[in-house]
């Protein structure tokens, strides 16, 4: 596509004239509205554009708690308790964009700059799956060896997807990816190298504060970057994940603007996005603005960002990365997250290294929750939550058009609760300490007592192949 092409199909979905229109006229909404919009909410059908701004400007200690466990209702009504766990893999921290707010911007001379090979691809993903993981997201800056190009990336994907554990059945099942935005032939590729997710987050999508924070690379063209998604569907990428990047721009006003991309994406090819992301901004090595933005986002907006979010798009998946801080979280598990990352690195080879932390000057950002992944697990099976690594969705083809049907009924969480709980206890068995062990086996004896006959026959079947030996998603 021309950057003219882009420009105008565009202009075709994101209209800021009507979201700076809506906002002005929902500003002072009255109490009875915010409350008969919290009803609506709770039929999990979505959300206008009109009211999710009106909810954005609750300020009623009330109505927000209203807010909050309506979104709760609404997560588990559709996912159920399960939290799905990952870990990012960060391949190269080399990129060719100049954007203000990361470390990895090209005129940094201050970050250490790596590219890991294929041993080290592959070291990094041993040291992932023998931690118990499952799903990892794998990032890379803008850019690849000259020799190589974007194959590097389709190598390093099958690479991961090549090396196996200590344990029996210890593999990443599902590689999603976090790369700058391709052409259709390009997409075709991450396609046949079967990822997970394509994910790219379009920052913010105020025009003016883009450009000034974006000021060189292709990343500084923000049509191409906004009409990545459509690219990527029309290459037959089923799961796509989009977000912003919280603290850039006027969150309200992105938050319109981002659910409008997922309108458009749905009328334009009948499904809508796999993931929505709420990456806030984090202080970034050698970053001024990471640190003082003008639009910093506050707690309690962001919680209620989180809130309105799944009310708005009930069916798509929420993640929750490590850039918030343990309690951040922990609260926002409360309000509608189904993902989150656990013992992250935002550095290349960061898993190999020794320290007990990422190290800063060779990280993308300044990570908030340092808890190792067992650490992780045993505080979600307190707070009531089903650890899960389930990935039969990928193993099944219930992905794209075909896993929307699911989600957007609710009858994912049929599938989902029996398994999740059959690789939480691959988990305990493979990998857990006596005490997460401990208590996840507690956990997933009241768990089965809480799902219907049915579901509970699946479980305790699944329970039993995974006692006996048997690895990977069935239902």
């Amino acid at each position: 596509m021309s950057s003219s092409t882009d420009s105008s199909a565009v202009a075709n979905w994101l209209d800021s004239s009507k979201i700076i229109s809506v906002l002005e006229k929902e500003s002072k909404p009255d109490s009875k509205r915010l409350d008969d919009i919290i009803v609506k909410a709770a039929e999990a059908k979505g959300l206008t554009l009109d009211e999710v701004a009106a909810l954005s400007y609750i300020k009623d200690p009330e109505q927000l708690e209203r807010l909050y466990a309506t979104a709760k209702i609404i997560k588990e009504k559709i996912y159920g308790n399960r939290i799905v766990l990952f870990a990012p893999m960060y391949i190269s921290n080399l990129c060719k964009n100049e954007c203000l707010y990361c470390a990895f911007r090209a005129s940094n001379k201050d970050l250490k700059r790596r590219m890991l090979n294929m041993e080290e691809i592959a070291e990094e993903t041993r040291l992932l799956v023998n931690q118990g993981h499952k799903r990892t997201l794998m990032v890379s800056g803008e850019s690849y060896p000259e020799d190589e190009g974007f194959d590097y990336v389709v190598r390093a994907i099958e690479t991961i997807y090549s090396v196996h554990g200590e344990k029996s059945g210890a593999n990443i099942r599902r590689v999603n990816v976090n790369l700058a935005p391709l052409g259709i032939n390009g997409f075709k590729k991450l396609e046949d190298a079967k990822i997970g997710t394509y994910q790219v987050f379009q920052e913010t999508y105020d025009r003016k504060v883009y450009a000034n924070i974006h000021v060189s690379g292709r990343k500084s063209d923000f049509d191409w970057r906004a009409m990545a998604m459509h690219r990527a569907m029309e290459a037959g990428v089923g799961d796509v994940g989009i977000g912003v990047l919280y603290g850039l721009a006027d969150w309200r006003f992105d938050t319109l603007a981002l659910l409008q991309h997922v309108a458009n994406l749905e009328e334009t090819f009948g499904i809508g996005c796999h993931t929505i992301s709420v990456p806030r901004l984090e202080p970034a090595h050698g970053s001024e603005l990471a640190s003082a933005s003008p639009n910093m986002v506050s707690d309690d907006d962001f919680k209620k960002i989180v809130a309105i979010l799944r009310l708005a798009v009930p069916y798509t998946g929420m993640i929750m990365s490590t850039r918030e801080n343990e309690q951040m979280r922990q609260e926002t598990l409360e309000l509608g997250v189904s993902q989150i990352s656990a013992g992250s690195r935002t550095n290349p080879g960061g898993y190999a290294e020794a320290e007990a932390t990422e190290r800063f000057d060779e990280s993308q950002f300044q990570l908030g929750d340092h808890r190792p992944l067992d650490e992780v697990v045993h505080d979600l099976v307190q707070r009531g939550f089903i650890p899960s690594n389930c990935t039969a969705c990928d193993e099944l083809g219930r992905m794209g058009e075909k896993f929307m049907p699911f989600a957007k009924t609710g009858k994912i969480k049929q599938h989902c609760g029996p398994n999740a709980l059959s690789t939480f206890k691959e988990y305990l068995i493979d990998y857990a300490t006596p005490e997460t062990r401990a208590a996840g086996e507690s956990f997933i004896e009241q768990q089965i007592k809480r799902m219907t006959e049915r579901d509970a026959r699946v479980a305790e079947g699944l329970l039993l192949r995974v006692k006996e030996g048997g690895r990977g998603c069935l239902c």
